[in-house]
């Protein structure tokens, strides 16, 4: 008996706006690619996109042969989810398409993976040519038969791709893990949130803005001619917040994972600002951060929102959990993906001694963010690449609940970027005291809601 690969893609640039879908199908045998598939739908949702995605990949595999066992391999974990069977279809536009994927073959003969984004590049790829030409593909190799396309009502006629529909990245209106009503933050300038792809490998790599694999922000450097970097990064950042729909979401998303984002206290270097990741002293937290942490605890207690405490195993942090803990009647977990940058040899340093001492590696380090900093210290894209994968990890395992977590100035910016679609840059353009809070819910659809409380004043 044959099997089949597929690999399924969807996007929509406004959610609901122009989408497309693309799918390939490999021998899992050879690794060869039989099939490609890919349409431009019009104007519809990222997860209608990513369900007819499926439903094409499947019918291709079905025309080389009904017999086969498929395996799907896809980056949305809502899709994946809902075809195993272990999340409801309540959304009245999923249920005919998913309906439709299963009656392809028969029962026992597909099984489902979710897959990081980065391992899913090429039905993205198809994905997005589709969007940016107006038009579908579909091929067969070897001489197969014809691949039926799928559709679904076909190509409608080429909507304007620009922009990101007005609402870009929405921020909770609510309090730190109540998930109420979000509010449009507006001021992107109608899609102007980018997301860089800069630092993650170049070429085509792609920074990971979700947290569910459904729906979140990417940007795909590899271009579509020559290598140019796509305009495509300005539109897919919406994808992880994407423009509100009615009622601001479906129904039947449930509750979010909500990520309460707490820096430790102040240590004696963080008055100084001297870098001090995780290749450093590991200083524990001095008096004013412990203050600082009884106070945010106190104001942690009275919201009453946290259900779990995670800890990154630097002294600091885990000082700054074990006293709010004691103070919520909680325990704390350590999470080893939570853990500051390594800065290599400017621990301890400020940065006027960084720039005197290493000023080329200094220079390089703020232009790119796959530089590292001198003596083999963790570039901010590898640091991305850590965070985004335990971002998925802890969004898996706390659906529905309110996680304290008590990190560092890196990890927070960089969930804080990942979420909002920004570019890596944006990590110099934040600014975050000892002791702060901030906020991220990441719901079954892939999109997230951020609400930042960035200032320990109001705790005293």
């Amino acid at each position: 008996m044959r099997e089949f690969i597929v690999e399924a893609d969807g996007g929509s640039r406004g959610n609901p706006g122009p989408a497309g879908y693309g799918a390939v199908v490999t021998d899992a045998a050879t690794g060869e690619t039989l099939a490609e598939t890919s349409e431009y739908l019009g104007i519809a949702t990222n997860n209608v996109a990513e369900y007819r995605g499926l439903l094409a990949g499947l019918r291709a595999a079905h025309a080389l042969d009904p017999g086969a066992t498929v395996h799907v391999r896809m980056d949305s974990k809502l899709v994946v989810e809902q075809m195993s069977g272990r999340w409801k279809i309540k959304h009245p536009d999923m249920k005919p398409l998913a309906a439709r994927a299963a009656a392809v073959f028969g029962v026992g003969q597909v099984t489902y993976e979710w897959i990081p984004r980065e391992m899913n590049r090429r039905a993205d790829r198809l994905a997005n040519e589709a969007m940016d030409t107006g038009s579908s593909a579909s091929s067969l190799r070897r001489g197969a038969a014809r691949a039926d396309a799928g559709g679904l009502g076909g190509g409608a006629a080429r909507a304007d791709a620009g922009g990101l529909g007005g609402g870009a990245a929405r921020v909770d209106a609510g309090g730190l893990g109540g998930g109420a009503a979000r509010a449009d933050a507006g001021g992107l300038g109608g899609g102007a949130a980018r997301a860089d792809a800069g630092g993650l490998g170049g070429g085509a790599a792609r920074v990971d803005a979700g947290g569910l694999g459904g729906g979140a922000a990417r940007a795909d450097a590899g271009g579509l001619g020559g290598g140019a970097a796509r305009a495509d990064a300005d539109v897919r950042a919406a994808r992880n917040v994407a423009t509100p729909t009615v009622g601001w979401g479906g129904a039947d998303l449930g509750a979010p994972a909500t990520f309460v984002l707490l820096r430790h206290g102040e240590t004696p270097l963080t008055p100084q600002k001297r870098f001090s990741g995780r290749g450093g002293t590991d200083p524990s937290l001095s008096d004013v951060g412990r203050e600082q942490a009884e106070r945010v605890a106190d104001a942690l207690a009275r919201r009453g929102t946290i259900q779990a405490i995670l800890a990154s195993p630097l002294a600091r942090t885990r000082e700054t959990a074990g006293i709010v803990a004691a103070r919520l009647g909680l325990d704390v977990s350590i999470e080893d993906g939570l853990i500051e940058t390594d800065f290599g040899a400017w621990e301890g340093l400020t940065f006027a001694e960084v720039q005197e001492r290493h000023p080329d590696d200094l220079s390089a380090w703020l232009a790119s963010p796959e530089a590292e900093p001198t003596g083999g210290g963790e570039s901010f894209a590898a640091t991305a690449t850590r965070i985004a994968a335990t971002r998925d990890k802890l969004v898996a395992a706390y659906t529905g609940h309110t996680v304290l977590l008590v990190t560092h100035v890196t990890p927070i910016k960089t969930l804080v970027r990942l979420a909002l679609g920004a570019p890596p840059e944006s990590l110099f353009r934040m600014e975050l005291s000892a002791a702060s809070l901030s906020a991220v819910a990441y719901y079954a659809d892939g999109n997230a809601s951020v609400r930042l409380l960035n200032d320990t004043s109001h705790l005293r």
